[in-house]
């Protein structure tokens, strides 16, 4: 491998092994609230713009994952549709509550808010629709990024009853480009991904004690289709997107 390679991993492999450490009161607070959730009845729903979508895409129909989680997909704020584009969108307010009325949202219910900047019109709207509606709402945001750029503005670290902090710079890219000022490799999503995946790792073992969790096999493992197609059943009503 490369010098840029070589700093690429051991960056985040650094960073991985100090928000273990300083992520694991939040963690414990997000595994214990979507335990309450699930043993209730009730939806994890997860939502990002821009990149940040790729989270709620992350937990959903996910192998290993948990089939009580929701991806809240809001196409105009995305990638797909056209990125210039979704970067004025997610930063238009007004845009995120007709979509989210939509899901059936309910009092008791867990909301994931990834958004690296932590300043934008979409998330934060997001975060006063799941506070309003009496759900409990967890941010994933880099603090400081927010705090650099926010000039007054409100921040997901203030709204969200849990913070993850992925403790990342403005920018997000994390490793310097010899021979100019550019920075190049982004890490928000390999931490985001990491951070929910290790949450919903905690939680299926807490549930666990219950029975069965909920979790999805890979269709290609052996009885996948009459497990999955069983979860697809109850667990659709409440998801557009199974």
């Amino acid at each position: 491998m490369t010098a840029i390679t070589d700093a690429y991993f051991a960056n985040l492999v650094d960073r991985l092994g100090v928000l273990r450490e300083t992520l694991a009161e939040p963690m414990a607070k997000a595994a214990a609230a979507i335990c309450d959730a699930a043993r209730a009845d009730r939806r994890v729903y997860v939502f990002g713009t821009g990149h940040s979508h790729m989270l709620a895409e992350e937990v959903h129909y996910r192998a290993g994952g948990l089939a009580f989680t929701i991806p809240v997909l809001v196409g105009s704020a995305m990638l797909h549709e056209g990125a210039v584009i979704s970067s004025v969108y997610e930063r238009t307010e007004g845009l995120v509550r007709p979509v989210l009325e939509r899901y059936g949202m309910q009092p008791g219910d867990v909301l994931i808010i990834a958004s690296n900047s932590g300043v934008n019109a979409a998330p934060i709207e997001a975060a006063d629709y799941g506070r309003e509606i009496g759900a409990k709402v967890i941010g994933i945001t880099s603090v400081a990024y927010s705090s650099a750029i926010a000039n007054g503005r409100r921040r997901l670290a203030d709204i969200a009853d849990i913070v993850f902090d992925n403790g990342l710079p403005p920018g997000d890219a994390v490793i310097d480009l010899p021979g100019s000022d550019l920075k190049v490799g982004p890490v928000s999503t390999a931490i985001g991904v990491t951070v929910l995946n290790a949450v919903f790792a905690e939680v299926a073992a807490q549930l666990s004690s219950d029975g069965n969790p909920p979790i999805y096999l890979s269709a290609n493992m052996p009885g996948a289709k009459e497990i999955n197609q069983a979860l697809v059943k109850k667990y659709r009503p409440r998801n557009p997107h199974l």
